[in-house]
């Protein structure tokens, strides 16, 4: 697949993503836009969206950038660092999820230095 995706955070931040080819990712990429408002826990935002997709390779430990998709709440997860689950630095998320993406280093970096604490607006579009 490899398809592109901007994502916009509070109507300031733009971060591309990049699609990995799997079933996720082709189903977020045909329901594009998405938009919400999200939540944050520790270094990961998410937002609830209307898309229904069974759990694809699921995995709950997971890498900074990492773009994923949470089956329980149909969640879109931006996952950029340490959450709650994790022991000190690891980046786990609540429960299993499907990675369909990753963000840029650049971006990892530009959600750290910006991203505090919720809720946040988020716009997800097609590149």
């Amino acid at each position: 697949m490899n398809k592109s995706i901007i994502i916009t955070i509070n109507h300031e931040l733009e971060l591309e993503g990049q699609l990995n080819n799997t079933r996720t990712a082709g189903e977020i990429y045909q329901n594009l836009p998405l938009q919400g408002v999200g939540e944050t826990w520790g270094e990961e935002i998410y937002f609830s969206t209307s898309i229904k997709v069974e759990p694809e390779n699921p995995l709950e430990v997971l890498n900074e950038g990492d773009l994923a998709y949470w089956p329980p709440m149909q969640a879109f997860c931006i996952f950029y660092g340490p959450t709650p689950a994790g022991r000190e630095t690891e980046v786990k998320a609540a429960g299993p999820v499907n990675v369909f993406g990753k963000i840029s280093e650049e971006g990892i970096k530009s959600l750290k230095e910006t991203v505090k604490s919720g809720p946040v607006k988020i716009k997800v579009e097609s590149r």
